[in-house]
């Protein structure tokens, strides 16, 4: 957990009471919303562009205002709220999960020019824009970790001087702040880290949360048994795993992936250490958390269900706490990305807490309502099918490993574009040419 906009500083003490009300842009499938909800908090307005997002709200909470236009460029913020009612300071919350690609390690590497050139992140623009007309009571904009990396000072840079700007018009009192939280640690069976940069109008700092689950807490990590049990999907047929690996995932013990079958793992030696990407027929364990869902996974991509498929929607939905009676819309590729792209419920539900407890002061003792709970009865893993004699004949090893940072075909690739006519050499003389350069003299 740190803070990467602005310099330390102690929490405020309490104000005076908010309005229990939240404002939510860029809803998606409501993962955010679902947690604050739980929290204590009423939607009064929600702006999502997704078709089947937005089928998804109606779907579930038919009772939260849907903004007729899809899209918040489509609106002059005026305009948003009076067709939602709201007036200034009736917000108690502005919440926002702008998308969040440009600023993930994949846009990073995949595109190196500055984040905010990206047309997607023109969505902050317009974000700021309405937090100036509603002037919320607590600004909160979450996103991905890696927006806090080094190099990306121009997108916090932007909220700070938007926020800077409006206090200089408005007298309000906005510092940025962040929290960077792990989803583990709040009773979501998922290892999840989540960025959430907020600012409250009267300067207040949000207090730096506890974790309720891990091994300093005697509350132990929930697992995926705990969140998922012995469910048998309806869909069952249509989760069965097609494509080039699908016969070789049986062969993958539970919590390993692609790595067991390299010269480090304990199985047939198939692929090169490193040599394909982390999520590579990645496999859940039932006796560990699950790692973090992708938004757009492949037909290789996990993490899979400990017993060789694909996870149903609605084991999607309970690895991310979303609440029992949500009903994901869309096909399964859309219901996938609408899951994979949003907060656990449950994470939000502890912000919104959080909330009221440093901008109020009011305490919590219950559990999280949307936290997992302990499920005992767990089994042993499943069994471990034995290599196929195709597989065997096609890509027994010996196998080259990663070479290193930097050295990859994919770095070379970037360099190849980059530098075209400055360096024609192979990726094998380019490899031969670092490890040149780590002897010593």
């Amino acid at each position: 957990m740190s803070d990467v906009a602005s310099p330390s500083s102690s929490p405020a003490p309490p104000s005076a009471r908010i309005p229990r009300t939240v404002l939510s842009l860029y809803t998606g499938a409501g993962g955010l919303d679902y947690g604050l909800e739980a929290a204590g908090f009423e939607i009064v307005g929600c702006v999502e562009k997704d078709v089947d997002a937005r089928l998804t709200i109606k779907a579930s909470r038919p009772d939260w205002p849907l903004a007729r236009l899809r899209d918040i460029a489509d609106y002059a913020p005026s305009e948003l709220l009076s067709e939602l009612s709201l007036e200034e300071g009736s917000v108690g919350i502005l919440a926002a999960g702008p998308p969040c690609q440009p600023f993930s390690k994949a846009g990073w590497w995949y595109r190196d020019s500055a984040r905010l050139e990206d047309p997607r992140a023109e969505t902050l623009a317009m974000l700021m824009d309405v937090a100036e007309e509603v002037q919320p009571h607590v600004l909160l904009i979450e996103n991905v970790t890696s927006l806090s990396m080094s190099g990306r000072e121009e997108v916090v840079g932007f909220i700070r001087e938007r926020l800077d700007a409006m206090n200089g018009a408005l007298g309000t009192g906005y510092v940025l702040h962040s929290l960077k939280l792990n989803a583990v640690d709040f009773g979501v069976a998922q290892r999840r880290e989540r960025l959430f940069l907020y600012a409250t109008r009267d300067g207040c700092r949000l207090k730096t949360p506890k974790p309720t689950h891990g091994s300093n807490c005697g509350n132990p990590h929930r697992d995926a048994w705990d969140a998922l049990g012995d469910e048998a999907p309806e869909d069952l047929d249509d989760l069965t795993m097609k494509g080039k690996w699908a016969k070789l995932l049986p062969t993958i013990p539970e919590g390993k992936n692609y790595l067991w079958h390299t010269s480090r793992g304990g199985g047939s030696e198939l692929f090169g250490y490193r040599t394909r990407y982390w999520s590579f027929l990645l496999k859940l364990a039932k006796d560990l958390p699950s790692w973090t869902l992708p938004a757009s996974p492949g037909p290789a991509t996990g993490p899979f269900h400990w017993s060789s498929r694909r996870l149903s929607r609605h084991e999607l939905m309970q690895l991310q706490t979303f609440p029992e009676d949500v009903e994901i819309k869309g096909s399964y590729i859309s219901a996938h990305r609408q899951l994979g792209n949003a907060v656990p419920s449950a994470l939000a539900e502890r912000i919104g807490r959080l909330v009221l407890e440093s901008v109020e002061g009011e305490a919590f003792e219950r559990p999280l309502s949307l936290a997992v709970a302990h499920r005992s009865g767990r089994p042993d893993p499943e069994a471990v099918m034995n290599v196929p004699r195709k597989f065997l004949e096609e890509h027994s090893g010996p196998h080259d490993d990663h070479p290193g940072e930097g050295m990859g075909p994919g770095a070379q690739a970037r360099d190849l574009r980059e530098k075209p006519a400055k360096d024609s050499a192979t990726p094998s003389e380019l490899q031969n040419r670092a490890e040149s350069n780590r002897r010593p003299a």
